[in-house]
């Protein structure tokens, strides 16, 4: 009689390979497309107001309800994926992001537009948790910090394909965020169908009893990868289920606080970055940072952050890899305030796009590991929820310092970064080489 195993040797034996790679492949490319809707804010708002006859403030509110849609989303799908599943979250959240996203192209008024792109980033908003969660679920201990990295690494496709839409788009004339929000659709209408390949994770199933069904995915696994090898029974677990409280319970209380705290510090920073600082910029004479060329440079910028962050996770850890690109942040920060040329501006833009997307490759690659199966998509849920906020709440903070006082404005983004540091090392868990429980 075979002895049974747990999960992440099953994981083991069932290597890595085909299986890991669709998978990668199905939730890249939903992240991509998340990136483009998110992005898309800036380069629609202008034509929205066109068509509806309204001031840009009042259409970047599109912008308002879609992050109000994602703080929503990403707590509620995280929350139910512990409590129904990774797979059928997976396919509501996705469906709901696919037809809302491409429903928005065809909104005949601002308020029918408004309550489209709010219900676009409740799917939006779900997919990316569960997404994480359900990646990390997939892969053995010493294989899955790079590729949870690697998986961020999408948004850089995102940036690069929202980019050249947005140019497209501009050069036809009529009603550009029509076709920006149609196309930004497209790819996660593909994702509904590419979902049907996805099974259950089975640390979720054997978290609820169902050692069986767990070995039977992880057979599928190694027979996708091509590995000849019979999986051992798995070791049984009591079906368990705990509330949302229990992220702040005693064994949980302080990284979470803490890793909220980041979470938080570091989406106020980027989009205090990559918002408000180019239009502060653009009014004094650098106008070709809100341009779309500009952002493909800094896309391709941001793939030596990934691919450094990805090597650092399984080379010094998850926390020194993520403190030592958030100092890095703080420094690229500081950067502007050398002086104000050409030369300056973009050497601080680029360093900071190479270190920022870097610290959420870190992140997003760190948060999964450290809260058990149980409570692992709540935890990247309740995390996402944190960046949304922290994204709503950038405009209070950042913005009026911005447009007062340059110098302090640098100085106060750079101490966030600092401080979203100090927070990280407060964190009382390092997962480099940890099973997943």
């Amino acid at each position: 009689m075979q002895t049974p195993i747990t999960v992440e040797q099953g994981l083991r034996a069932a290597g890595v390979g085909s299986f890991q790679k669709r998978l990668f492949i199905i939730f890249g490319l939903v992240w991509a497309a998340d990136a483009m809707q998110v992005l898309a804010i800036g380069f629609t708002a202008p034509s929205i107001a066109a068509s509806f006859g309204i001031a840009v403030p009042q259409a970047l509110q599109t912008g308002t309800f879609f992050f109000l849609g994602m703080l929503v989303g990403a707590f509620t799908f995280g929350r139910l994926a512990d409590r129904i599943g990774r797979r059928p979250v997976l396919f509501i959240a996705i469906i709901l992001d696919a037809i809302c996203g491409v429903a928005s192209a065809f909104a005949p008024g601002l308020h029918w537009l408004l309550v489209a792109r709010f219900l676009t980033g409740l799917g939006v908003g779900g997919t990316l948790p569960v997404d994480y969660a359900m990646m990390a679920e997939f892969l053995p201990s010493d294989r899955r910090g790079r590729w949870l990295v690697l998986l961020e690494g999408f948004w850089a496709v995102g940036t690069v394909a929202l980019a050249l839409l947005a140019l497209v788009a501009g050069s036809q004339g009529g009603e550009p965020w029509r076709t920006i929000f149609f196309v930004t659709g497209l790819p996660a209408l593909v994702g509904v169908v590419l979902r049907f390949y996805v099974p259950e994770s089975p640390l979720y199933l054997n978290q609820q009893g169902k050692s069986e069904e767990a070995r039977k995915v992880l057979q599928r696994v190694a027979a996708t990868n091509g590995n000849v090898v019979e999986i051992a029974p798995l070791r049984p677990q009591a079906p368990q289920r705990k509330s949302i409280a229990a992220l702040l319970s005693p064994e949980l209380r302080r990284r979470t606080i803490f890793l909220m705290l980041a979470w938080m510090l570091i989406s106020v920073s980027y989009y205090g970055v990559f918002v408000y600082l180019p239009v502060r910029l653009a009014g004094e004479g650098f106008g070709f940072m809100r341009g779309q060329l500009f952002l493909l440079v800094l896309a391709i910028a941001q793939l030596p952050g990934y691919a450094l962050a990805a090597y650092g996770v399984e080379k010094w850890g998850r926390k020194p890899t993520l403190i030592g690109f958030l100092i890095l942040s703080a420094i690229g920060t500081l950067g502007y305030g050398l002086g104000q040329s050409v030369e300056i501006v973009i050497s601080a833009t680029l360093l900071l796009s190479f270190a920022l997307l870097g610290t959420w490759g870190a992140i997003y690659a760190f948060t999964p590991e450290i809260y058990p199966t149980t409570l692992r998509a709540s935890g990247m849920g309740l995390s996402g929820s944190v960046a949304r906020f922290g994204g709503l709440l950038a405009p209070s903070i950042v913005a009026p310092v911005m447009t007062s006082n340059f110098g302090l404005a640098l100085g106060v983004i750079s101490g966030l970064l600092l401080l979203a540091a100090v927070s990280v090392a407060f964190i009382n868990a390092e997962s480099r080489n940890m099973a997943l429980e």
